[in-house]
């Protein structure tokens, strides 16, 4: 976890009804409470995305440089390694400078792929200068026909927790995909220091990031 996160920040409130039942000891994680943790982390999630797309553009790139400093001492020398990134979406930390010399160090570089709906991404090999094309979202999406299996994943955040869990876009592809792959990569958390809440209200399905490096 990023010490630097800004542990003044007000955490966002959650709904009435979980004070409630968390105080009486229940587990948000039965299927029942599920509607209601549904309905918070998409209003939550609107939030974030408004206050993080109100972030100066220069901004973005101050704090995207500190990202990326904070990556090169967590992961160290990168060569010989696939590392998953991804590219910039909806005011999302910018770390494709980084992914540039992240190749030139000598590692393989990936971006992520949504094949089909509800189903685990791939990782296809990237690098500055191959041909891209439109995605899912109109996100820019690698061409080649060949995947790789990443050692770490990079990916960005809309909201997370002290305990390492990921608020994402709601799709659940990042889950599906750790999930799948035959071992697990070192997973890092993406985002800014206001992003970050009380809890997200984990569900079984979630898995947590092993370290949220942030800036802000």
């Amino acid at each position: 976890m990023s010490d630097e996160a800004d542990k003044s920040s007000k955490p966002y409130a959650s709904p009435p009804c979980f004070m409630h039942e968390l105080a009486d000891g229940a587990d948000t994680s039965h299927e029942e409470a599920w509607p209601e943790v549904r309905r918070w982390r998409r209003a939550t999630r609107d939030r974030l995305i408004a206050e993080r797309l109100a972030v100066p553009v220069a901004e973005r790139i101050r704090l995207a440089d500190i990202v990326a400093r904070k990556l090169d001492t967590l992961i160290g020398d990168p060569s010989g390694r696939v590392v998953g990134l991804y590219w910039p979406f909806r005011g999302e930390p910018d770390l494709r400078p980084w992914l540039a010399t992240l190749h030139d160090r000598g590692a393989t570089t990936a971006l992520p792929v949504v094949i089909q709906k509800a189903a685990p991404l791939v990782f296809r090999p990237y690098c500055p200068g191959d041909r891209l094309e439109r995605g899912v979202w109109n996100i820019p999406v690698p061409v080649v026909d060949e995947e790789n299996i990443p050692d770490i994943i990079v990916s960005p955040l809309v909201g997370f927790d002290a305990a390492g869990y990921r608020l994402g876009y709601g799709g659940g592809f990042y889950d599906r995909t750790i999930a799948a792959l035959p071992k697990r990569p070192l997973l890092i958390g993406i985002g800014y220091d206001f992003a970050e809440l009380s809890t997200i209200y984990p569900q079984p399905h979630d898995i947590p990031m092993d370290h949220i490096v942030t800036a802000g």
